[in-house]
């Protein structure tokens, strides 16, 4: 069964050196968790600039699945110390990109949970931005507070 969350987002996107970029937001989302895999679903909004794109997470023992559609389509498999490539779709164009996962830590369960991942995005060999993504899942209650998992 899907579950209203309240999702907060973190991510750092350096391009650089001493070049970082910080994006947190707060969104609703739906959340469900059947004993081994967490799937959450959210739209984005103009703060990450995907403003009409759907993001799906789903949570696994072994990799999380990035999909987004939209605006922006695109499906990121991130599995630690794996690299992987996909297409990126904009309404400007095409890029196939790699991702090269350093870390997953992920910790979620009936209520929610957390997870963050440590990777990196490269176009053609030539890393394009080093990425901290920190997810929090936080289920609500019937009255729209927030129940902390």
């Amino acid at each position: 069964m899907m579950k209203d969350v309240v999702i907060s987002i973190r991510a750092i996107q350096a391009c650089g050196m001493d070049d970082e970029d910080l994006v947190e937001f707060t969104t609703d989302g739906l959340y469900t968790y059947d004993g081994e895999v967490g799937c959450l679903t959210y739209m984005e909004t103009e703060v990450t600039g995907l403003e009409g794109t759907r993001t799906s997470v789903m949570v696994m023992p072994d990799q999380v699945v990035v999909d987004r559609d939209g605006l922006i389509t695109s499906r990121m498999i991130f599995k630690e110390g794996a690299r992987d490539s996909f297409l990126y779709n904009t309404p400007y164009g095409t890029a196939t990109m790699n991702i090269n996962t350093r870390r997953i830590h992920r910790q979620v369960g009936e209520h929610g949970g957390n997870v963050e991942i440590d990777y990196v995005v490269d176009m053609e060999h030539a890393v394009v931005t080093r990425n901290k993504f920190q997810l929090n899942i936080t289920e609500q209650n019937m009255t729209g507070e927030q129940c902390h998992a």
